[in-house]
C-alpha cells in the first residue's frame, strides 16, 4: 500500500476488519532538527494515554493526509508544517481498534506551542528508543535510532 500526503483516505472508519474493530487512519509528522524529534506525550483519558508520539491525529472525511497532518499541528501546536515524503507506513491491531498510520517527514512553519496541555519536547536520536511509545510505533523507531539513519 503506498500513499501520498495528497492522497485521500478511504475514510476515517472502516469496519471491515475481520474482528470487527474500528479501523482508523492516522497521520503523524516526523519532525527532526539538528538530530533530534519533536515528540509529544498522549494525554489523560485517550487511546494510550502516558505514552509517547509524533505529533499529528485522526484523517476527518474528505481530508487528504496532508490536509489532516496541517490541521493537526495548527490544533496540537499551534504551527503549520511543510509535508513532505512518506517515510513509513503501517497498520496496527490493538484490542478494541486498528489504527492505519503514515508518517511524513515534515518541516515546521513556525514555533510549536502545546495548545492541550501536553507534554512537547526535542529528544535526540539516540534517546527515542528510551521513551515509551505505542507498539505501533516500534518499528519506525528502530529504524530511526538505527546506525544506517545516522
Amino acid at each position: 500500500m503506498t500513499a501520498d500526503a495528497s492522497t485521500p483516505p478511504a475514510g476515517p472508519r472502516d469496519t471491515t476488519h475481520p474482528a470487527l474493530a474500528p479501523r482508523i487512519i492516522v497521520v503523524a509528522a516526523v519532525v527532526e532538527e539538528g538530530d533530534a524529534f519533536l515528540v509529544s506525550r498522549r494525554q489523560a483519558g485517550v487511546h494510550l494515554a502516558g505514552l509517547w508520539e509524533f505529533p499529528g491525529g485522526k484523517i476527518d472525511p474528505g481530508e487528504t493526509h496532508e490536509e489532516a497532518l496541517r490541521r493537526e499541528m495548527g490544533e496540537e501546536l499551534d504551527t503549520d508544517v511543510e509535508v513532505g515524503e512518506l517515510v513509513f507506513e503501517v497498520e496496527h491491531t490493538y484490542p478494541e481498534r486498528t489504527v492505519a498510520l503514515f508518517f511524513y517527514r515534515c518541516r515546521l512553519r513556525g514555533i510549536p506551542r502545546p495548545l492541550l496541555g501536553q507534554d512537547v519536547r526535542w529528544v535526540a536520536r539516540g534517546d527515542l528508543a528510551t521513551l515509551g511509545f505505542p507498539p505501533a510505533d516500534e518499528e519506525l523507531i528502530t529504524r530511526l535510532t538505527s546506525p544506517a539513519a545516522r
